[in-house]
């Protein structure tokens, strides 16, 4: 999905039109029926507590990804994701 921003001042949620906080709740209420309904899920999000409150009784690990695009170059590198699932490796 689009990744729930890191700060208020990164936004970039905008692929086809906006994905806002609604749009993550709404996502994570799918994850949890398809989950009930026996299907097998990961998903990749950023490590907020919105995210973490949202899948919090799910597999979740953190992973580091680069990031390569960004409008300002300290901005590049590094960052935690979150990977859920909803069953163990």
């Amino acid at each position: 999905p689009p990744y729930h921003p890191l700060s208020k001042t990164s936004n970039f949620t905008n692929y086809s039109g906006t994905f806002n906080v609604e749009d993550q709740i709404r996502l994570a209420e799918c994850f949890k029926l398809l989950d009930k309904r026996g299907c097998l899920l990961m998903l990749s999000n950023s490590n907020t507590p919105l995210v973490r409150q949202l899948y919090a009784k799910y597999d979740m690990q953190i992973v580091r990804a680069r990031r390569m695009i960004n409008s300002k170059a300290e901005g590049r590198g590094e960052i935690e994701e979150i990977v859920v699932r909803n069953f163990s490796a």
